[in-house]
């Protein structure tokens, strides 16, 4: 789970609001909404299973491997003389076998106990959830390049609290493509480092900073489509990745302000053919500005065109295919691992439904899963793949949550 920095109505922040942190992904420190104790003292505390993600949908087992990206033209003014700015970025791929290879984590261990020490949570770290992907599993070739989406995370968050689409996507014949912003993610490096959000202002974390993070990883891409290894460590790569990704059918995506990001780096990169912002505030200075003549997709739940004035400012100049979709009852987390993980820890601490609500929402967790499934997969589908189908053409009685906003 994750913070950010934008203030809700109430000028409350997601820091200040949420009073309890997930075990295996919540960045989310304890606050507003407290819970139970996690055992009464002299109480033996129970045996807890691990936390689990939903199955993808699509045909296809998922792969997944780490890259350490270390981008030239930047210098790391934090980091100190000779640095550059350092990413870890993981690839997530349709896989041909996975039967020895192991499973990823959520989050590396190190990031992971890291993210659950600052919001108080370390004794949970065992329960961490894992994912569909396959460490190192050989790429699926069919004879044609894969699409590629590059996925942004929110502020004070990581690369993985979007894993529910990420692997849904690749289960489906995408590569996806995470990056965990640095001074801004939970991560782990390849040699031992643990990087945590770095609460200075002088820090590049900005939405902008972000957006730079995006087209370079979109860089990496075609590196990879080229059959060259940007790994900075030039670790082995799983078999057939290497020019198996198409980099003239390239999208991007994000959450929070990964979303601000993706709508930024989208106006400033024509490679993105296809842009989708899952609640990003759209708030920047200098603000938003340029006509989009490509398709782009809005997710909202908090930040909406009615109530933020810069998303109406953006939204008024998209000139391409633009859709704007609203969950009824979707808080600022529902889309995205929060919605699955939330209810788990819930039951965990014991917190009532309505401390439940108070921090996913109204709008149903089975649902909201299957939202984020369905939607940006179609999305994708129709702008990348050229697969029109009937989702986006207006409400589903599959998805009655969902409004579509003119």
């Amino acid at each position: 789970m994750t913070t950010t920095p934008f203030s809700n109505r109430k000028g409350t922040t997601r820091r200040r609001m949420l009073g309890a942190a997930l075990a295996a992904g919540a960045a989310v420190p304890l606050a507003a909404i407290s819970g139970p104790a996690l055992a009464d003292a002299g109480t033996p505390t129970p045996v807890r299973k691990r936390l689990t993600l939903p199955v993808p949908t699509g045909p296809y087992p998922v792969g997944t491997v780490r890259l350490r990206l270390v981008d030239r033209s930047r210098p790391d003014d934090i980091a100190g003389p000779g640095h550059f700015r350092e990413l870890m970025a993981t690839v997530w791929y349709p896989a041909r076998d996975i039967l020895r290879y192991p499973v990823a984590p959520w989050m590396p261990a190190g990031a992971l106990r890291a993210f659950l020490a600052d919001v108080g949570l370390g004794e949970l770290a065992p329960l961490g959830p894992l994912t569909a992907g396959h460490v190192g599993a050989p790429v699926r070739r069919s004879g044609r390049r894969l699409p590629v989406v590059v996925f942004s995370h929110g502020a004070h968050s990581h690369q993985g609290d979007h894993t529910i689409m990420v692997q849904e996507l690749a289960s489906h014949g995408y590569a996806v493509v995470t990056v965990a912003h640095q001074y801004d993610s939970y991560a782990e490096f390849p040699d031992g480092r643990v990087v945590v959000p770095l609460r200075d202002r002088q820090a590049p974390t900005l939405p902008g900073d972000f957006a730079a993070d995006l087209r370079f990883v979109l860089d990496c891409v075609e590196q990879l489509a080229a059959g060259c290894n940007p790994d900075a460590d030039r670790r082995q790569l799983p078999a057939g990745l290497l020019g198996s990704l198409d980099p003239g059918c390239m999208g991007a995506f994000g959450w929070s302000k990964g979303g601000t990001a993706t709508a930024c780096a989208t106006l400033a990169d024509e490679r993105i053919r296809a842009g989708l912002s899952l609640d990003g505030p759209m708030q920047m200075n200098p603000p938003l500005a340029g006509d989009l003549d490509r398709p782009f997709m809005l997710m909202s739940a908090v930040f909406t065109r009615a109530t933020d004035p810069e998303a109406a400012a953006f939204w008024s100049h998209l000139r391409g295919r633009r859709l704007n979709i609203q969950a009824q009852g979707a808080a600022h987390v529902s889309y995205g691992d929060n919605e699955v993980l939330f209810p788990q820890v819930a039951k965990l601490l014991g917190w009532s439904g309505q401390q439940l609500r108070d921090v996913i929402g109204t709008l149903d967790p089975d649902q909201a899963v299957e939202i984020q499934q369905a939607y940006p997969l179609a999305f994708f589908d129709e702008h990348l793949r050229h697969r029109r189908g009937r989702l986006l053409d207006g409400p589903s009685p599959a998805f009655p949550a969902v409004t579509f906003l003119p």
